[in-house]
């Protein structure tokens, strides 16, 4: 199987995913989900014309010719409708809130007025309609404020919790499995032996998995035995595992069984090895209805992977139109030589020029290098065979930190 473009490679690994299935969370668990039916208001807000102020509910023919005495007749508190209706020369204190009562048709601020017993003086003339909320200022009962696939924000909470609905429609979060391979890795903590190294790569994917709205599981680093890693891939089915994930173990060394444990268990093999660096070992595929990506185990390789092409995956299948994180345009800030046939992905600072954005790759650009990986704002896409490209020019660029 040859190399093929990450144009492709992405294609792939989006054909035969779709969101999943819906289901009800509660609104104070709906937030950064992704709506499967149109969401209609369940009442009308305002339900009734109600104060904007404190002051009091008059009838503005009444107060037309300020200064005008008006008999005050009750008040109103939020909360607590007033049955009586305003008639002429009268008048009833209203608190910010509260309906209007019948026959007023505007409220006059307490700023004007002058209290005098069970009189009140308006000094000035009021509008009618001033400082009034109409019914149905905000919204009406029936009306469709939020459409199938719109992603909550908190700020849609607030009006979700307005409309009356405790219970949200939203797409399943996916569950997402990881397992790592490798003898050589031993926990944070662990004083390395000889041959050993730090395990790091499902860290950083994992929180990946979660700000992207999906279930994570960890099943945990795999020695590198094929029975074993033949296991994992069965313990990440049994859990109805929607994604798998796999860092490292997926080339062609002796000691790579990721690639095996899978041709055993029966996977549809969509492709392995892209024409891109990092990440030229990325492996992908679907096992029944649990899709497989398996990304290369050196920390930059696995991350950019995850980044290019987990992310628009957990996102296709939480119901989500933003599959793929936009690229911007650039400032370069160092010379680039002549690429090869592969598309760059290279780690770059970025800062705030005169003219816009300015991205400036790492001189080296290791893949096992993670500071500056943890440096980098942004990855600077170099396009195979781009020609040299000089300081200044224009390039391409999607930010890490979305």
């Amino acid at each position: 199987m040859g190399l093929i473009s990450v144009a492709e490679a992405l294609d792939h690994v989006l054909a035969h995913a779709a969101p999943l299935p819906a289901e009800e969370v509660p609104l104070e668990a709906a937030a950064g989900r992704v709506l499967a039916l149109d969401l209609k208001a369940r009442r009308t807000q305002p339900p009734a014309d109600v104060s904007a102020m404190d002051g009091y509910a008059v009838r503005s023919a009444d107060v037309a010719a300020a200064p005008a005495r008006l008999k005050v007749i009750g008040e109103v508190p939020a909360g607590r409708p007033f049955s009586t209706k305003i008639g002429a020369g009268e008048a009833a204190r209203i608190f910010t809130g509260g309906f209007v009562p019948a026959g007023a048709d505007t409220v006059v601020v307490q700023e004007l007025t002058k209290r005098d017993g069970a009189c009140v003086e308006v000094q000035k003339a009021t509008a009618k309609g001033r400082n009034v909320r109409p019914q149905g200022l905000d919204f009406r009962q029936g009306d469709r404020l939020f459409a199938k696939g719109h992603r909550l924000t908190a700020r849609d909470l607030a009006l979700v919790a307005g409309m009356n609905h405790p219970l949200v429609p939203v797409y399943r979060k996916p569950k997402v499995a990881l397992f790592a391979t490798g003898d050589e890795l031993v926990p944070p903590g662990t004083e390395p032996g000889p041959g050993q190294i730090v395990y790091s790569n499902g860290f950083a994917l994992a929180a990946l998995i979660r700000a992207e709205g999906a279930d994570f599981v960890d099943l945990g680093v795999v020695p590198d035995n094929l029975d074993e890693t033949i296991e994992a891939v069965r313990r990440a089915r049994d859990l109805d595992t929607d994604i798998l994930v796999t860092t490292g173990g997926a080339s062609v060394g002796d000691y790579d069984f990721v690639n095996r444990a899978f041709a055993a268990e029966g996977m549809a093999l969509s492709f392995w090895k892209i024409a891109m660096r990092p990440g030229r070992p990325l492996m992908h595929g679907r096992l029944g209805a649990m899709a497989v990506l398996g990304v290369p185990g050196n920390p930059v390789s696995s991350y950019v992977c995850a980044f290019l092409f987990l992310v628009p995956l957990i996102r296709k299948l939480t119901g989500r139109a933003d599959l793929v994180t936009p690229t911007e345009t650039a400032t370069l800030g160092s010379d680039l030589p002549e690429n090869d046939e592969r598309a760059d992905y290279l780690r770059a600072l970025l800062k705030d020029g005169p003219d816009g954005p300015v991205a400036t790759p790492f001189l080296t650009q290791d893949s096992s290098m993670m500071a500056p990986l943890a440096q980098a704002g942004c990855l600077v896409i170099r396009q195979p065979h781009a020609p040299p490209a000089k300081a200044g020019s224009r390039c391409e660029m999607v930010r890490l930190d979305r």
